[in-house]
């Protein structure tokens, strides 16, 4: 079966949970990132009147086409006259800013216009290129306007001349990841094979040898923008090709090293181009890729990236708390590739690490008002670690409003199966919300209510006009979490096949069908591999999708000086007041005076500044569940 992420002009989010965090983006991010763009620098270096000290930075083009993208993925949703207008002007800039040849990149026009294309390894050029890219195709999904797209092409087809394989060509690739996945995407909206074929060129020429980035060094006759490393790094960036996951060709990579978002950009597009070209030994390597990184190197949150060095990979296991770094936009990758995973292989497995980095290390990244950011997702903080309104390099925030403004294309996959071409619907996360898809003539509504993440209720409604009954698949993803999985239709149950982790619903289905789905859970203790040295003798407490944590302000003793208690089972509170939202709560009693107390770890660090731990110590004599 061929799948793909709904399309967002199909979806409505309808859910108590997840509206007001969408509704925010609309009504505080985009506002205060937009004007961000202008007090610092981004508005004016693209409108090329450049007047400050210093230069601009050369990530800035990608902050704009994610906000584009964020802002066009509310567009889809609904009218905006405000919203569509900002990113006219926006758009204004951006054709404004392209040279007579299609190049555009506000630092190097602004700057340095010789010295385009020279330093690949360490400017962004394809990488803010490719967020330009996804921006487009969204504004033209959601609007069917394609002024920007045209720009954005008019740049691809000069990349596209400029970098390959024949001679007179630069065969080279970016320093960043990103252009791959969104020349994938550009293919899929525009039919246009040269944008596959350049996006399959990026890929596999990564990790040829000799390394073309030690090339590009000897041409330049020194260091490229960050010179021999990052400032506030060790990192040897002349010698160090796993950092930029160059040193092998992808076929032949056995682990995932570097830095942690480049590699989720960069696994996103193999899995991209396995999919579209059927290639199966692409494919074997992704999936032992997934396999490692899962397994040895993620965090119980579902966050990436153990070490701020690199911003990335160390060693297996080696899982810090305290200096964790699990930057957010890699939890952000990590979705991102978990959901073509999913395409790929038909496996609900990939949502189940999807969802987990979602509610936790994706979802900590911004404050319970959406004003302020964490950067990186520590497991456990002395209370020194603050969200900031604003970073220096400020990707997260924009990544942030473009994933949660693109979550119905997470919650929704649809296709056809591949015997008689009937509608497959496959449900991967269940978030309140309704899917519109037509099928035989039918126009088909299916609406889904849900009390996740507090409760494992959820509820489905099938409407159909055009057609007394309707045959459809509906599949329904099992999650790791649950006890157990009921499907009823009143007091009946409703038959289903489970199949790769999704119960599947195959039938006729009527106008008015309704079902109720019951995956109940309960909080439980999960243990870290014996191997993972900061987890030792410690253990995180999950309830449904939810990993807990324990905040200082709202116990008494030093969080290391606490140990969960086995005798007395953790209980839940539903609907208690915290600046982010009505939140389920966890408790224990330690003894008669003091009672732990334990909050979603999504919302630490709203209230009072005090320590933070997820990992808390543990009697010898408890029985808990090992964690991935």
């Amino acid at each position: 079966m061929s799948a793909r992420p709904a399309p967002l002009t199909q979806v409505r989010i309808d859910d108590a949970f997840w509206t007001p965090r969408i509704q925010q983006v609309r009504e505080v991010m985009l506002p205060h990132m937009l004007a961000q763009f202008g007090s610092v620098g981004h508005l004016e270096a693209l409108s090329g009147t450049w007047s400050r000290k210093g230069s601009p930075h050369i990530f800035w083009d990608s902050d704009i086409g994610k906000w584009i993208e964020a802002a066009s993925n509310v567009l889809a949703t609904g009218p905006d006259a405000a919203l569509a207008a900002q990113i006219e002007e926006l758009v204004d800039l951006l054709e404004g800013a392209q040279q007579p040849d299609g190049y555009l990149n506000s630092f190097f026009t602004t700057t340095a216009p010789e010295l385009r294309f020279t330093d690949l390894r360490d400017s962004h050029e394809l990488y803010c290129a490719g967020h330009l890219i996804e921006g487009a195709v969204a504004h033209a999904q959601a609007t069917g306007r394609e002024r920007l797209l045209g720009i954005v092409i008019r740049y691809v087809d000069l990349i596209g001349r400029t970098f390959g394989p024949d001679e007179g060509q630069i065969r080279g690739y970016d320093g960043h990841q990103e252009i791959e996945l969104a020349l994938v995407k550009l293919w899929r909206h525009t039919g246009e094979h040269r944008f596959l074929d350049l996006a399959r060129f990026f890929v596999d020429e990564r990790g040829a040898e000799p390394s073309f980035f030690d090339l590009e060094v000897a041409a330049r006759g020194g260091p490229g923008h960050f010179g021999l490393g990052f400032p506030g790094t060790k990192t040897e960036l002349e010698t160090n090709h796993e950092y930029f996951q160059s040193h092998a060709p992808i076929r032949q990579q056995t682990a995932v090293v570097g830095h942690a978002v480049r590699a989720m950009y960069f696994l996103s597009a193999v899995a991209d181009l396995a999919l579209a070209d059927r290639d199966e030994s692409l494919a074997a390597a992704n999936r032992e890729l997934w396999e490692t990184v899962t397994s040895r190197r993620m965090y119980v949150t579902g966050g990436l990236g153990s070490s701020a060095e690199n911003e990335g990979f160390t060693s297996d296991f080696d899982l810090p708390n305290l200096t964790s770094y699990a930057e957010t936009c890699a939890a952000i990758g990590l979705v991102l590739w978990a959901e073509r995973n999913a395409r790929l292989d038909l496996d609900s497995g990939y949502f189940d690490i999807a969802e987990r980095a979602l509610y936790n290390s994706v979802l900590a990244g911004v404050s319970a008002d959406g004003s302020d950011f964490f950067y990186d997702n520590p497991l456990a903080s002395d209370g020194s670690r603050v969200r900031s309104s604003w970073f220096g390099v400020a990707c997260c925030p924009p990544n942030l409003a473009r994933l949660l403004t693109s979550l119905g294309g997470f919650v929704y996959s649809v296709g056809n199966a591949d015997t008689d071409g009937v509608e497959v619907i496959t449900v991967n996360l269940l978030v309140g919300s309704s899917l519109r898809f037509e099928s035989g003539g039918a126009n088909v509504e299916l609406r889904l209510r849900s009390e996740l993440p507090w409760e494992g209720r959820a509820s489905f409604e099938v409407r159909i006009e055009g057609a007394d009954a309707l045959e459809f698949e509906l599949r329904l993803r099992v999650p790791d979490w649950a006890d157990e999985l009921q499907i009823s239709a009143g007091a009946a149950p409703v038959p289903f096949e489970l199949r790769g982790g999704h119960a599947i619903i195959r039938r006729p289905f009527s106008d008015g069908d309704r079902f109720e789905v019951h995956v109940p859970f309960a909080a439980r203790l999960e243990r870290a591999d014996p191997r993972v040295e900061a987890a030792a003798g410690r253990v995180a407490i999950v309830r449904g999708p939810l990993v807990y944590a324990a905040e200082a302000t709202d116990n008494v003793h030093p969080l290391d000086d606490v140990p969960v208690p086995m005798t007395s089972p953790l209980e839940a509170h539903d609907g208690r007041v915290h600046p982010s939202g009505p939140v389920t709560i966890l408790t224990a009693d330690l003894d008669a005076d003091t009672t732990l107390t334990l909050v979603p770890y999504f919302s630490w660090g709203n209230r009072a500044p005090g320590e933070m731990r997820v990992w808390l110590p543990v009697s010898t004599s408890s029985s808990a569940r090992r964690t991935r």
